[in-house]
């Protein structure tokens, strides 16, 4: 039980947390969360069907043109955009199923279909991971012919350019909605910018040095890159999926609204967790036992909407308990 000593403080580190964790934003980042659910949805909803417009038009692109100059670091690049197709189709359906409301089949709602996409995008990073090692390797053994470079060194720039102004975009979005499938989408996007960066690099480099070399070499680094963040969206949406309890600051935030509240004079059997962008959140709270059921639930009422406004979206059920000195000595 933890109890509530005011002028003291909690060994959670009583402080108020940081603008961004509210928002879901990055550092840097300080926009307000948004007031409205149905905005939040609007928006994401935006970003995943842009990204998917982006990977249907950018892989039809890359696919002609490594027929017209018969580069296989492009068509490897293009089969790469087609896996990212997969991945942002997993991201706009998974948002879109995610903000369903919830029904009586589902009480909690079905935001973790929101982050089985996210791990459905995870393990597609894996997989381009031993693709792009295994054609790199390839390369390196066959070598490359290479024609009509200023084709593919246009494509490849515009590939370049626009994934990078798009990632960016899903990214942030997917930060300040909290929202598991977007970031792993937008980490999608950013993959293709830096393929199609090095993709766009071989080929100038091949065209001056004429060393085809280069263009392998540079898809096992990026395959090397791409293996961190694999791993690191893995482990996000696996702990999401078994209800891994919020993080430490948001924990934080909810002890110091507990304790700053002087009629509560203990809290206990805190219990949170988060399915896809929704927050959950259950506690005991301890107040006089003389008081009458109606006071216990004004106060509970009370913690229970600030909280779900300051850690918005969140849902937040609190059970009241009266005061037993024989169970606070224990």
């Amino acid at each position: 039980m933890s109890r509530v000593n005011k002028g003291s403080e909690s060994p959670l580190q009583v402080t108020s947390p940081p603008a961004s964790f509210l928002s879901g934003e990055g550092e840097g980042e300080r926009r307000a969360p948004f007031p409205n659910p149905s905005d939040e949805e609007r928006v994401k909803r935006r970003a995943s069907a842009l990204s998917l417009a982006y990977n249907l038009l950018f892989t039809a692109a890359k696919l002609i043109a490594a027929l017209l100059t018969g580069s296989m670091s492009m068509l490897s690049e293009a089969l790469h955009s087609a896996a990212d197709i997969v991945a942002s189709t997993l991201a706009y359906v998974g948002v879109r199923a995610a903000s369903v409301p919830p029904d009586e089949r589902h009480p909690y709602g079905h935001g973790k279909i929101e982050t089985l996409a996210g791990f459905g995008e995870s393990i597609l990073l894996f997989l381009m991971v031993l693709y792009l090692i295994g054609e790199g390797i390839h390369r390196l053994i066959r070598g490359v012919e290479l024609q009509s470079l200023e084709l593919g060194l246009a494509v490849m720039l515009a590939s370049t350019l626009t994934s990078l102004l798009i990632g960016q975009y899903v990214l942030r979005v997917g930060r300040r909605t909290r929202s598991p499938a977007l970031l792993s989408n937008g980490q999608h996007l950013m993959v293709d910018f830096w393929t199609s960066a090095s993709v766009l690099l071989a080929l100038l480099l091949i065209r001056l040095t004429g060393w085809t070399p280069l263009d392998p070499l540079l898809a096992i680094g990026i395959a090397l890159w791409l293996l961190r963040g694999a791993w690191r969206l893995s482990t996000q949406a696996f702990h999401e999926l078994i209800d891994q309890r919020l993080p430490d600051e948001e924990i934080a935030h909810i002890d110091r609204v507990i304790r700053s509240d002087a009629r509560v004079i203990s809290y206990h059997n805190l219990r949170t967790r988060r399915s896809g962008t929704m927050r959950y959140i259950d506690l005991h709270i301890v107040v006089p036992a003389e008081w009458s059921l109606q006071q216990a639930h004004a106060v509970a009422d009370e913690l229970e909407k600030r909280l779900e406004r300051e850690l918005s979206p969140a849902q937040v059920v609190i059970h009241v308990d009266p005061y037993d000195p024989l169970k606070a000595q224990q």
